[in-house]
């Protein structure tokens, strides 16, 4: 039993993980239709805006990943009310339905060769769409998982990212067959359209959820209030701007993996397959050792286990773009990789439960999915865009290292805010 509110609440160990695999399915085939199309943005970029070429082309592909990023809070805002207001379960299912409308979209949008000007129209809907998606499921999944528990909530929570991790894998393993395997021809004529059939899977799991799944019992035991939103923005907006900062290195990791495969074709001379094998290899790791470093959360506290690797990362990040750019070898890019994909791991598995904790129950979905996407939005949605014009304009090889060591900066003084002002552990 826990208390939540004045209210006793039952632990069901059964129901807990029951709530942990549901929204975990759901989770990775999210971020599975999110995450596609970043390592598929060159390919997009031919499909979608022939008339651009180059790093114009790629440029707006990747800029595209960030516009759907401008509407996340928007998403955040009104899916994490519903959350607060309807249960997690209601929000978590609509935010299913929405990703599985926009993977839609892409997945059967006609090229511009065959529809001109309206075929960038429909990818940007799409990205849209998933993006208003995306910005209530952080929100909505992370309170699903906690609040089933109470005493395993960094574990549960660290679910949320091994999933990502599974994603990662996935899309990568994708983008190495798409790459390896099928001709060019058959790549740009019919074969990109693969991942995102695939990525429709996730309709019939939203529709599980919300067959067989009950809501949790923090939300059904809480006091409710009128505006969740009203009250994050009168009583909590330290701890949104607080939590948006402690984002910043998990959402930089994420998709600095996703653009290293174009990063090592494109600047270092490697086979086009090199980046997307690594990043598979970043996703089992990501994937396997989460829930590790959930497990040494709930023993030492989040935040502890996360400045560690902020430091780490911070201190690594240009030594290691430097010995890929000295050495261009494809097992040390695979390695390097594989380092981020840790550094990902050790940051971002305890990330959510530390969200978690620093917002009340009342207003937690509410309150995370706009901290969330504030920081995923700002600082990693358009990560790719930036470090595209820093390589152009410094010339330096290295520049993506400038990018990931601000934000890591910027992400320990968030840690540090958390532990002495929110008592964050």
């Amino acid at each position: 039993m826990s208390e939540t509110g004045g209210a006793t609440v039952p632990i069901d160990r059964r129901r807990a993980r029951r709530a942990v695999v549901a929204a975990s399915l759901g989770n990775a085939m999210e971020w599975f239709d999110i995450i596609v199309y970043a390592f598929l943005a060159p390919v997009m970029a031919r499909l979608f805006f022939p008339e651009f070429e180059g790093v114009v082309g790629l440029l707006i592909a990747y800029g595209l990943v960030g516009v759907s990023y401008l509407i996340r809070p928007v998403g955040a805002l009104v899916i994490g009310s519903y959350g607060d207001r309807r249960g997690r379960k209601a929000a978590l299912t609509l935010t299913i339905g929405l990703m599985t409308l926009g993977t839609a979209v892409m997945a059967f949008a006609p090229p511009a060769a065959a529809v001109g000007a309206a075929a960038p129209l429909l990818i940007l809907l799409s990205r849209l769409i998933q993006g208003f998606s995306a910005g209530g499921e952080f929100g909505s999944a992370t309170a699903f998982m906690t609040e089933h528990t109470e005493d395993r909530k960094a574990f549960f929570a660290s679910w949320q990212v091994a999933t990502q991790g599974l994603s990662m894998f996935l899309a990568a393993g994708w983008g190495f067959v798409l790459t390896t395997v099928v001709s060019e021809e058959a790549l740009y004529g019919w074969a990109w359209r693969l991942p995102f059939v695939f990525g429709l899977l996730i309709g019939p799991i939203g529709l599980w959820i919300r067959a067989h799944m009950d809501d949790t019992p923090e939300f059904e035991a809480a006091e409710k209030v009128r505006s969740p939103l009203g009250t994050v923005r009168r009583h909590h907006p330290h701890r949104v701007l607080t939590a948006a900062m402690c984002v910043g290195m998990a959402t930089m990791s994420v998709y600095l993996i996703t653009y290293l495969p174009n990063f090592a074709s494109a600047n270092l001379g490697m086979p086009g397959w090199t980046g997307y094998a690594g990043a598979v290899v970043a996703g089992l790791v990501a994937l396997v050792l989460s829930p590790v470093f959930g497990v040494l959360a709930d023993r030492h506290g989040p935040s502890r286990v996360m400045l560690p690797a902020a430091v780490l990362g911070l201190l690594a990040a240009y030594p290691l773009f430097w010995m890929l750019v000295s050495t261009r070898s494809v097992a040390l890019f695979i390695v390097a990789e594989i380092v981020i994909g840790l550094l990902m791991a050790a940051y971002f598995a305890p990330t959510p439960a530390l969200l978690a904790d620093l917002f009340p129950t009342a207003v937690r979905t509410t309150g995370m999915a706009l901290a969330y996407n504030i920081g995923v939005t700002l600082l990693g949605g358009f990560a790719n865009f930036w470090i595209v014009l820093l390589l152009e304009g410094t010339g330096l090889l290295e520049a993506p290292s400038f990018y990931y060591v601000a934000v890591a900066l910027l992400s320990v003084v968030g840690l540090l805010i958390a532990r002495r002002v929110f008592g964050s552990r």
